[in-house]
């Protein structure tokens, strides 16, 4: 099995949807595993729209794609919160065998509430996570997906992702499967924590990220003293506003856990900011 990337070259005038047909004309693609689109042309004005109905279309010639990833380039090309993604519905429906779906990007992502049996990975990076693509996720029923991680951004890039949304995950009921929950880049990452805190889900995770946000002290302090976490291998909050002391009080409270805490920024800072938002 291999892995393929397309839209390699776009600066030099590569047209994707060519691109595609070429590599479906050709011969092998039963024996592609792994498809990356990292570019297309105009992607901070046109959507992954095409590439997804192309990508559909044409499941048939990919009987053992497993693994597939949208829209992750350097920013140097297209800042995060600039890329255009589609419905990725579509993609789910057509490749119901597949295993991770990496996603970088979310002006114009959705989803339609669905039941798909063998998505292990899923990730989602960006700038702004709209609730409503996160609502139709916690309704969806996943019950192989052991890795999901969302990057939830700032409500200025259309990050308005509220606790309520993240309820039905937190739950848990739909992802039996789960072990590694990252609820990330998240300037209501105290309110998250909080949350976290009394999650029924917690208790079967072997690695919780919570890193990359704007979490102080008090969204620390109700952290540790919720719910156990000494069952977890990874805790991993960094990029973080904790002083001294509360930095302190969480390892000691973890010992046996993988505590990440590095990126510590200063708690007296006037505006707290999140590692990725434009």
């Amino acid at each position: 099995m291999s892995h393929v990337n397309l839209g390699v070259g776009i600066d030099e005038g590569v047209d994707i949807l060519n691109d595609l047909d070429s590599f479906f004309a050709g011969d092998g693609t039963e024996e592609v595993s792994s498809i990356s689109v990292d570019q297309w042309p105009e992607m901070y004005e046109e959507s992954s729209a095409a590439i997804v109905e192309k990508l559909a279309a044409n499941a048939h010639l990919l009987p053992g794609l497993r693994e597939l990833s949208l829209g992750h380039i350097d920013r140097d090309w297209c800042e995060i919160s600039w890329i255009q993604l589609s419905d990725i519905t579509p993609l789910l429906t057509a490749f119901p065998d597949l295993e991770r779906l990496d996603l970088r990007g979310s002006d114009g992502l959705a989803l339609t509430p669905l039941r798909h049996e063998s998505l292990r990975v899923l990730r989602v990076e960006s700038g702004g996570l709209h609730s409503s693509f996160v609502r139709s996720l916690a309704a969806c029923d996943l019950p192989a997906l052991e890795h999901l991680e969302l990057w939830l951004g700032v409500e200025r890039y259309g990050g308005n992702t509220t606790v309520a949304d993240l309820a039905p995950i937190l739950a848990g009921d739909r992802l039996p499967a789960l072990k590694h929950l990252g609820l990330q880049d998240s300037e209501i990452q105290d309110e998250i924590a909080a949350a976290v805190a009394s999650a029924p889900v917690v208790a079967r995770l072997d690695e919780l990220d919570l890193s990359m946000g704007t979490l102080t002290d008090a969204g620390a302090e109700a952290l540790i003293s919720g719910q156990p976490l000494s069952h977890l291998k990874v805790l991993d909050l960094h990029h973080n506003y904790l002083g001294d002391a509360m930095a302190d009080r969480v390892e000691k409270a973890l010992p046996g856990v993988d505590v990440k805490l590095h990126d510590r920024r200063s708690p007296e800072d006037d505006r707290l900011y999140v590692a990725v938002s434009e």
